[in-house]
């Protein structure tokens, strides 16, 4: 039993020590000063690939610390089974058949070319280590920093000039715009501004300089070369990638061009056929000429907002969840801010197919009356008869009533209208007749239909009469009225007749009559007070 345990043993420790030495598919490199001469994939006697490849880092690197150190004392060796690499008759490291089998060499000519890696790589870096060049590359340092000194005096020396030319060129303009009589003020604090930037770009090429200088210093050393590879990574990897990501958006960026060409010329195409109904080329039943505009401008937004959703996925970095939140916020936000804005909007909408007034219409919105000089989709503006202009919100006007003076006027006609009141004791035919006289030498008054007169309250002094008069003129009502004014007074006065407006009594007995002196007959006399004595 014994033998047998033993036995088993040894078997385990041969199969370990087997799957030790397997194979690396990966293969372990020899790294020195961080360059990667070769990679060794397959072990050598007890030690596995990794051990093996630290075993002869370290042998290099003991090399490279001797001061008398010589490339050309490396030798290779070849026997039948291994070919070895020594320096001085110390072996540095072995190269078996195995290593052979995963290279496209046999294992001699595996080893020579080993050996070449060696000796130039040991080579340059105890060439690059020696005293001759280092005080070459102190020089060279030396001639690159005088070399960017020099470029920043002729950055600054360039840009001062620029600066100085600026200067004059500008102040040479002001005064040309002040012999012209054109305000300067604007103009001279621009000077700053445009001066600034002057500065910033000097700034900016400066520093750029002083950037591309550094890679070129630390390349120098090779101690510092990677440092100067990380440098220039910075400036080429991200223009590299930039120029990946063109390259990579350019099927995603034809999708769009095609969507964006596709949706403009439909829109140009609403535009053409509202146009057309717009100028009355183009009859459709039911729908109005007014809404073509609004209409496209409808469409043409709801054409684009459909657009962007569409071309949205294609767009770069709109699968982020960055862009994703950004654009959520900006939505929550534009929805919070905006709530007046878009009540305003939808009403305009709503007032556009609604058609309660058009551009230039005579309206009245509230105490607000004038000619409706503009309308969007937030306001419409009104300008009264004293070139007063108002802004009103949209959505005021849709809560409210709204008069239009002008909507019917040159086919029914307006219907202008003033009240005045009478005595009992004056016969209500010739007070009809004096009104609708008055109303007939009105200009702009239309004769045709024919004004007419309604007696409208039957007061405790008087009697109202409202005289009614036609015009198509809603646009000279304040100048209407004054005249129709005028010549009611005028016509009544001829008459002799007083008006009792607004509430206006007499005691006849005593009293003048109540009309201007020069309508008073000739020969007239202010009556006395006449007391009469009752007969007992």
């Amino acid at each position: 039993m014994p033998k047998i345990y033993s036995l088993l043993i040894l078997l385990f420790a041969a199969f370990t020590v087997q799957a030790q030495k397997l194979p690396n598919e990966n293969g372990e490199p020899v790294i020195i000063n961080r360059d990667t001469l070769f990679k060794f994939y397959a072990p050598q006697g007890l030690f596995d690939p990794k051990e093996r490849a630290g075993i002869v880092t370290k042998r290099i690197e003991a090399l490279m610390s001797r001061i008398d150190f010589n490339p050309d004392s490396l030798t290779l060796k070849n026997d039948t089974s291994i070919s070895v690499i020594t320096y001085n008759g110390q072996m540095i490291m072995g190269v078996n058949n195995i290593d052979a089998s995963y290279s496209e060499l046999n294992r001699p000519q595996l080893a020579a070319s080993y050996l070449s890696i060696l000796k130039n790589k040991l080579g340059n870096v105890f060439e690059s280590n020696s005293p001759k060049q280092l005080i070459t590359n102190v020089l060279e340092a030396v001639a690159v920093v005088i070399l960017l000194i020099l470029l920043i005096w002729v950055v600054n020396k360039s840009f001062r000039w620029i600066k100085l030319k600026t200067i004059q060129g500008w102040e040479r303009r002001v005064e040309k715009l002040a012999a012209k009589g054109a305000p300067v003020a604007y103009a001279s604090r621009l000077l700053p501004f445009i001066s600034g930037l002057i500065n910033i770009a000097r700034l900016f090429i400066i520093l750029l300089l002083v950037y591309l200088a550094l890679p070129v210093l630390f390349y120098i050393f090779p101690s510092s070369q990677p440092i100067a590879t990380q440098l220039i990574g910075f400036v080429v990897d991200p223009l590299k990638s930039i120029l990946l990501a063109i390259i990579h958006f350019i099927p995603n960026l034809l999708t769009i061009t095609v969507i964006y060409l596709v949706t403009r010329y439909i829109v140009k195409l609403v535009k053409f056929i509202a146009t057309e109904i717009s100028n009355g080329s183009v009859n459709l039943k039911g729908f109005y000429p007014e809404w073509a505009i609004p209409t496209y401008n409808i469409i043409r937004v709801l054409m684009y907002a459909f657009m962007f959703v569409v071309i949205f996925p294609y767009l770069p970095g709109s699968q982020s969840k960055v862009f994703q939140g950004v654009t959520v916020f900006i939505g929550v936000l534009f929805s919070l801010g905006s709530s007046s804005a878009i009540s305003n909007m939808v009403s305009g909408i709503v007032l556009t197919y609604m058609r309660p007034f058009k551009m230039g219409d005579r309206i009245k919105v509230g105490e607000i009356m004038g000619d409706v000089i503009e309308k969007n989709l937030l306001v419409t503006r009104v300008r009264t008869i004293k070139n007063e202009d108002v802004t009103v919100p949209n959505a005021s006007i849709l809560s409210g009533a709204t008069i239009n003076y002008t909507s019917s006027s040159k086919t029914l006609g307006l219907i202008l209208n003033t009240s005045v009141t009478i005595g009992y004791d004056a016969p209500w035919q010739t007070i009809h007749n004096l009104l609708i006289s008055a109303a007939d030498a009105t200009e702009g008054i239309l004769a045709d239909p024919k004004p007419f007169v309604l007696q409208t309250a039957l007061n405790d002094f008087n009697v109202s009469y409202q005289i009614n008069a036609y015009t198509d003129k809603p646009g000279k009502m304040a100048v209407t009225y004054s005249a129709l004014y005028q010549n009611i007074q005028d016509k009544f006065n001829e008459a002799s007749m007083e008006i009792m407006s607004p509430h206006f009594t007499a005691v006849r007995d005593g009293s003048h009559i109540q009309i201007p002196e020069n309508y008073v007959g000739k020969g007239y006399k202010k009556p006395g007070y006449k007391i009469e004595k009752e007969e007992s």
